[in-house]
C-alpha cells in the first residue's frame, strides 16, 4: 500500500477491481484469516447528504486491533498507535464532497486478533447536530503485508532469545527489568515453572551471579469483578508472586493502576517508581519500604481466618479509608463467598457468618478486582490465595 514511503492505496481513484469484500466490524480471524498478523487495508465509498455538507464531521470507526491510519478522500485524518481504543477523527468540511466520498483505513496487527472489531453502532459519521450515517457493513479490503514472509515469529521457541538476548551475553549486566505475562495467562500454571526457569537460565548464561531481576505483576484489566470465580489472570499473578522465592528478585504490584480497556496502561511513571523502590532497597541497600503487603500465612480463630503479611510492619490501611474490599472465604466445599474483613494490627481478620469452619481466603482474585488493601507506605497488596486447589490453567501447555 506504499510506494517509496508514500501511501497509494489511499487514493480515491485507485483501481480496486481485485479487492474483496468483508462485513465490518469483525475480527479478521472470523472472516477466514486465522493466522494473519500484518497489515490489511479497508475501503468504503459513502454518500454524504447535502444536509451534512458545509460543516466539520466526525468519523467513528470503533475499536481497532492494533494500529490504524485513516484517510478521507485521500487525506490523512487520524492515526492511533494503541490497541482496542475506539477511533474518533475529525473530517474537515473542506474534504467533504456532496455525494461520493471514500474512507480508507490501514490496520496493522502485530499479534493475536486483528481488524476493526468494535460494535456496529460505533461505526458512523456524524455532524454537530447529531445526524448520523452508519458506515458498518460491507467494506472492500486487501492484504498489504503478511508477517509470515519474515520467517518465524516471536512466539516460536528460541526466536526471541536467540535474536535479542543471546547476542548480549556475556556483556556486563547490573540487573534486569521484566514486564511481561499477558501472553501466558492461558498457561499460568506452566508459568510457575517457566518464569523462574528463565531467570535461572539468564543468570547461568551470564555467569555473573544472581544479578538483580525485577518484574512487574500484571495490572488490572477487563470489567470490574462482580462475581467470584476462577480466573487465569489471577493465576498468572500468583505465578509471578511465587517467583519472589528466587534470591535477589523484586516485584512491582500494579493491581491498582491498570486500564480496564487497555492491555497497555498509560501510567508507566508509577510503575517505574515502584520498580525504583525495589532497586533502591535490593541493589543500593536503602532502608526503605519497597513492597506492598505480601501474603505470609493464615491462622484459624474459630469461624475467622487471620492473614499475616510481610511488608506490613509500618501498618496496614485502605487507600480510600473505607472498609476492606476484595476478600472472599471458603469452607471445605471449596465454594467461595464474599467475606467481611478488618485490619487488626498488622494482620487482617476475615470471616463470613454463614461459614462456620473456613479453610481458605482469596484476595483480589480476578482480572480486574475491586480491592483496596495497602500498607502505610502507599503500596498495594499483591493478590493472593491461601489454598492450593487446582486452577483453570492446570495442565495447559
Amino acid at each position: 500500500g506504499f510506494d517509496k514511503g508514500e501511501p497509494n492505496w489511499n487514493n480515491p481513484e485507485l483501481d480496486v477491481a481485485d479487492w474483496k469484500t468483508m462485513n465490518l466490524p469483525i475480527k479478521w480471524e472470523k472472516a477466514g484469516y486465522t493466522d494473519l498478523d500484518g497489515i490489511m487495508w479497508f475501503r468504503k465509498e459513502i454518500d454524504i447528504p447535502a444536509s451534512m455538507i458545509g460543516t466539520d464531521l466526525i468519523i467513528s470507526i470503533g475499536a481497532i486491533n492494533d494500529y490504524d491510519i485513516t484517510w478521507f478522500n485521500g487525506v490523512k485524518i487520524g492515526s492511533t498507535i494503541d490497541a482496542l481504543v475506539p477511533r474518533n477523527y475529525k473530517i474537515p468540511m473542506s474534504l467533504v464532497n456532496p455525494g461520493k466520498n471514500v474512507i480508507v483505513v490501514r490496520v496493522e496487527d502485530v499479534g493475536y486478533s486483528g481488524g476493526i472489531l468494535g460494535k456496529a453502532n460505533q461505526m458512523f459519521i456524524t455532524n454537530n447536530s447529531g445526524k448520523k450515517i452508519s458506515i458498518a457493513g460491507e467494506w472492500l479490503y486487501k492484504i498489504g503485508f503478511d508477517s509470515k514472509v519474515l520467517g518465524p515469529k516471536q512466539h516460536i521457541p528460541t526466536v526471541l532469545f536467540n535474536a535479542m538476548v543471546h547476542p548480549l551475553i556475556p556483556f556486563a549486566i547490573q540487573g534486569a527489568i521484566w514486564y511481561q505475562g499477558e501472553a501466558n495467562v492461558g498457561r499460568a500454571y506452566q508459568y510457575q515453572t517457566l518464569f523462574p526457569t528463565m531467570i535461572k537460565d539468564w543468570r547461568m548464561n551470564w555467569n555473573q551471579g544472581n544479578f538483580t531481576f525485577l518484574f512487574v505483576q500484571l495490572a488490572n484489566l477487563r470489567n470490574l469483578q462482580t462475581e467470584l470465580k476462577d480466573d487465569d489472570w489471577a493465576e498468572l499473578r500468583e505465578a509471578q508472586l511465587m517467583t519472589l522465592s528466587l534470591p535477589n528478585t523484586g516485584m512491582a504490584v500494579t493491581i491498582d493502576i491498570g486500564d480496564a480497556s487497555n492491555i497497555h496502561p498509560k501510567n508507566k511513571q508509577e510503575v517505574g517508581r515502584r520498580l525504583a523502590l525495589n532497586a533502591l532497597n535490593l541493589v543500593y541497600e536503602k532502608d526503605i519500604e519497597y513492597s506492598g503487603p505480601i501474603y505470609k500465612m493464615q491462622t484459624f480463630e474459630g469461624n475467622k481466618i487471620r492473614i499475616t503479611f510481610d511488608h506490613s510492619d509500618i501498618g496496614l490501611t485502605t487507600k480510600d479509608n473505607q472498609e476492606l474490599k476484595g476478600f472472599a472465604i471458603a469452607g471445605a466445599n471449596k465454594n467461595f463467598d464474599w467475606a467481611q474483613a478488618k485490619i487488626d494490627g498488622n494482620s487482617i481478620v476475615v470471616w463470613n457468618e454463614k461459614i462456620n469452619n473456613p479453610v481458605a481466603v482469596r484476595y483480589a482474585w480476578a482480572s480486574n478486582p475491586i480491592c483496596n488493601l495497602y500498607n502505610k507506605a502507599g503500596l498495594p497488596a499483591s493478590p493472593f490465595r491461601t489454598d492450593d486447589w487446582q486452577g483453570i490453567t492446570y495442565g495447559k501447555k
